[in-house]
């Protein structure tokens, strides 16, 4: 297998426009990296700069202890799955399978042995006489990891794999593609704008936003200490509550967080509170995921808000509220609660804040860790 080494790469197009920007990132042997981000964030370029079906403007790309900047694909040992399979529609499964083999003038032993191996790994052996058009889509992603597969290649790069499927299909191919990757061990590479998919495969995901890494990290890391306002907005489902509001001094001298024109009393040890002092007064980003915003009845205080809107989903309820007295228009904070509960429409109601999941961003949108900003996490 191999390592994969991003050191400074950019990546800047004819006619001036900058797809990669500054982008490091050390994959280790065998590890799996999911890259997410939204369209256009620079992830698939990435992918096809380490296939080497475009060119790196600046920095090296390494795969092992090799700068591969100027092999040509066929020399960098990499195979790539893509998101429409890319199979020969008149070749049999059989037939697309051998073919990287014949390109490389194996002996037909030799061949037969890989053929028989991948099918026997995927689960392919009553399909190898079928076509592509005879496949369902989940055979046919199993025939195009195959294909990639048989080369025994040192590197996998997956680009979006299972954007072609079914919600429930991808669930089940999500699966196996772990299940596979966990087993044949591979240095992989995938690339995907479903965090769902991010998260559950990925050893560590690379949150990836205008082609910059915001975040590499594992991905519980990830969804509880976000580097950035970005990160905590995008991860999740639904994502971070983000709001604007400050930190002020509490009667008792503790620390209050104030949204609008309501405060919070925030419960927190001693020596992080002193250390949060330093940001008493400035502007603040708070966040906090919907699972730790929760409902208290009237007499126990809490914040005041109003239902917005309600999702009922069977196993949870997503509450949409504003709370009052915020600045118009206020934004609209989401409470995930167990199970159907019913509320109507413009309802008054009480939140509670569970402040040791509370996050603090500062002005320039970075994560505040004990009053000081945090440290880089995109290495």
């Amino acid at each position: 297998m191999a390592t994969i080494d991003f050191e400074h790469i950019e990546k800047i197009y004819p006619g001036g426009t900058q797809a990669v920007f500054d982008y490091n990132l050390a994959v280790a042997d065998g590890e799996l990296v999911a890259f997410v981000g939204p369209s256009g964030c620079g992830k698939s370029t990435l992918l096809r700069l380490l296939a080497g079906l475009e060119t790196v403007t600046r920095g090296t790309l390494r795969i092992g202890d090799r700068p591969v900047n100027a092999l040509p694909p066929q020399q960098r040992n990499v195979a790539m799955v893509f998101q429409d399979y890319a199979l020969y529609p008149h070749m049999t499964v059989r037939h697309n399978l051998e073919f990287p083999l014949k390109m490389r003038d194996l002996p037909r032993a030799d061949i037969d042995k890989q053929v028989d191996w991948v099918a026997e790994l995927l689960s392919l052996g009553g399909l190898l006489d079928r076509l592509p058009r005879q496949l369902s889509g989940g055979q046919r992603q199993r025939v195009a990891m195959g294909r990639a597969l048989v080369r025994q290649p040192t590197v996998f790069l997956m680009d979006e794999p299972l954007s072609n499927l079914d919600a429930r299909l991808r669930v089940q191919i999500r699966a196996e593609i772990g299940e596979l990757l966990e087993r044949t061990g591979i240095t992989t590479v995938y690339v995907t704008h479903d965090q769902a998919e991010a998260m559950t495969l990925g050893d560590r995901v690379a949150v990836m936003d205008r082609g910059r890494l915001q975040q590499v990290a594992p991905p519980r890391e990830l969804y509880e200490r976000p580097a950035n306002t970005f990160v905590a907005g995008f991860i999740g489902n639904p994502p971070m509550n983000l709001f604007p509001a400050q930190l002020t001094a509490a009667a008792d001298g503790g620390l209050n967080l104030r949204l609008g024109e309501q405060s919070w009393p925030l419960a927190l040890p001693a020596p992080t509170a002193e250390r949060w002092r330093a940001w008493l007064d400035r502007p603040l980003t708070a966040g906090i995921r919907p699972e730790h915003v929760g409902l208290v009845a009237a007499e126990a205080g809490g914040l005041r808000a109003t239902v917005a809107d309600a999702e009922y989903l069977g196993h949870e309820t997503l509450l949409h509220l504003r709370v009052d007295g915020m600045a118009t228009p206020a934004p609209i904070l989401v409470a995930r609660l167990s199970g159907i509960q019913l509320f109507d429409k413009s309802a008054a109601v009480r939140l509670a804040l569970d402040s040791t999941r509370l996050h603090l961003f500062g002005p320039d949108g970075l994560a505040l860790t004990d009053g000081t900003a945090a440290a880089d996490t995109t290495s």
